[in-house]
């Protein structure tokens, strides 16, 4: 439970998380603190699990420091600009509860509406991770 991966700017992630897709709120606070007491480190959620709160409430009272968990969220699919991305980020720390995030990760490389069509987004999704550096 305590193995790590070293990314390519230093940061250790956790071997194994704990991934919260399906789970409703209710559900994801005591996933998230069962999991902690087992000896999770890495809490996996998105906007589209429509799930953070719950995530943020068993994050904050799974009784472990923010600082020795990893915190991975999805900014929306449809974010394709830096003020889309921004809000998406800022409306998932609001819904978790939490000052930040370890990870953010694209939910999609396309709209969900557009997915395996034609335009790939890639401008569109390098200028959303170069934009955003400073909320992680």
């Amino acid at each position: 439970m305590n193995e790590t991966y070293k990314l390519s700017n230093g940061v250790e992630i956790p071997k194994l998380g704990l991934g919260t897709w399906l789970l409703d709120d209710g559900q994801a606070i005591q996933a998230v603190r069962d999991a902690v007491s087992i000896g999770y480190r890495h809490i996996d959620t998105a906007q589209a699990y429509m799930n953070e709160a719950g995530v943020g409430e068993g994050i904050r009272s799974c009784g472990v420091a923010r600082a020795e968990l990893f915190v991975t969220i999805k900014v929306a699919a449809e974010a394709k600009t830096y003020d889309a991305a921004t809000q998406s980020i800022d409306e998932s720390l609001a819904k978790l509860g939490l000052d930040y995030i370890d990870l953010l990760i694209i939910h999609s490389p396309q709209p969900w509406m557009e997915f395996r069509e034609e335009n790939r987004y890639f401008e569109e999704n390098k200028t959303i991770f170069r934009s955003n550096k400073s909320f992680c």
